[in-house]
């Protein structure tokens, strides 16, 4: 496939590199496009030698050839990664006063735009208008990443990972997957916080990146999604995707019981907390000091068990045994079994659809652009492994696995039995 990769100024010109080599790598021919602004992180001789081709920026080089004309009418691809704020602005006006700006009037192929930028930038209304028309015009504009950014800067605005890029590019020149076309699907991602006074709560280490992908994921299947984030901030998402937030356990049951009858399949992927303070202090816990200086008394924190959002929905379903279910376990691993071990028990307790174990630990999946998850099924078909992988592959592999249950006819697990599972 002849792919033209267009590259704007910003610095995460060096992650393109990565995607360069994925394309090329799969025998692809590459023409990469920079900017001139581009080159000011990465030189020429890089593109160059990767791509293997002659690079320019502007529409003087290669006259005889009429380069700003023939480069996008040959192209079958044309990628823009990084996409900068400005590059989306002069496609989106249809101007072409450098080389990357006229392929992309000339090509007639799938054209895709990974944008990233400080998140101040990618939340302004100018750039969500400019993003909105190039959508209109059926380009492909891939939702940015949320996590660190330039110094100490946090939020959406992140590239993309180059796996995730590259299957992204690949998916629009393929037929869409319309697996879920119409099916309304309710998904909860993120973690919840249990507040101990004012200030304090209880929580967990989800950031919400695999939720977000499965989210998008579904959206791009043609699912109208619903998303209850816990507490994600700056979620970047489709337009068309409609969020609601939920801080505490009992909030995203409140929210899951009142949106639960109108899904035609749900998936639990929030991290819930398991407990919760039994009494909430209306101001600040303080430390208590003794006149010598020597006091190190410390509150004793009473917990209360949540409720199992999860197992509460399998048990009020109707006897048509929809929706389908999609349960997350978070496990490590402990010395009554493997992570295998302790989800096919939690799927035995929960009585779910489809229950996706998480590998989790230390520097492992939660915050991370990568997880490894165990997929259960309730129906005894074989469990299956995915991953290390990306969470976007992750997301994939999940999809994949609802649309067969789908396919088969989930309603025939009867929901006597699976009530037989519950304690």
């Amino acid at each position: 496939m002849r792919v033209v990769l267009g590259v704007s100024g910003g610095i995460a010109a060096y992650k393109a590199c990565s995607l360069l080599r994925l394309f090329t790598e799969s025998g692809h021919d590459v023409t990469v496009v920079p900017t001139e602004a581009a080159l000011k992180f990465v030189g020429v001789p890089t593109w160059a030698a990767l791509s293997g081709k002659p690079v320019a920026t502007d529409v003087w080089t290669g006259v005889d050839e009429v380069n700003h004309v023939r480069i996008g009418q040959q192209a079958e691809l044309v990628i823009v990664a990084p996409a900068t704020a400005d590059v989306m602005a002069r496609a989106a006006a249809g101007q072409a006063n450098d080389l990357l700006t006229a392929t992309l009037l000339t090509a007639t192929c799938p054209v895709v735009f990974a944008p990233a930028m400080h998140t101040e930038m990618w939340l302004h209304p100018a750039t969500q208008a400019n993003v909105a028309t190039l959508r209109a015009r059926g380009v492909t504009v891939i939702p940015p990443a949320s996590g660190r950014l330039t110094g100490t800067d946090t939020g959406p605005g992140r590239l993309p990972e180059p796996p995730d890029l590259y299957a992204a590019a690949l998916a629009a020149v393929s037929a869409p997957d319309s697996s879920l076309r119409g099916l309304r699907v309710l998904l909860t991602a993120g973690g919840t916080r249990e507040a101990l006074d004012p200030v304090r709560y209880l929580g967990n280490r989800s950031s919400g990146k695999q939720g977000m992908s499965l989210a998008e994921i579904a959206h791009a299947r043609g699912a109208q999604v619903t998303l209850i984030a816990c507490n994600i901030p700056n979620v970047a998402l489709p337009e068309d995707i409609t969020v609601v937030t939920a801080e505490s356990a009992l909030q995203l049951q409140s929210v899951v019981e009142a949106r639960a009858g109108d899904a035609d399949v749900i998936v639990m992927c929030a991290a819930v907390a398991d407990f919760r303070p039994k009494h909430y202090a209306d101001t600040k816990i303080k430390k208590t000091h003794a006149a010598d200086g020597a006091d190190d008394s410390a509150p004793v924190i009473e917990l209360v068990r949540n409720p199992d959002i999860l197992a509460g929905l399998v048990q009020t379903r109707g006897a048509a045994n929809t929706p389908l279910i999609v349960g997350f376990a978070a496990e490590t691993g402990d010395d009554t079994g493997s992570v295998v071990d302790l989800a096919r028990a939690k799927l035995a307790r929960k009585g779910c659809d489809l229950l996706v174990a998480n590998e989790v630990g230390v520097d492992k999946t939660f915050g991370q652009d990568t997880n490894t998850v165990h997929v259960l099924f309730r129906d005894g078909r074989p469990e299956r492994t995915v991953g290390p992988a990306s969470k976007r592959q992750v997301a994939e592999a999940v999809w994949d696995a609802v649309t067969e249950l789908l396919e088969r006819g989930h309603a025939a697990l009867g929901v006597a039995e699976t009530q037989a599972h519950l304690p």
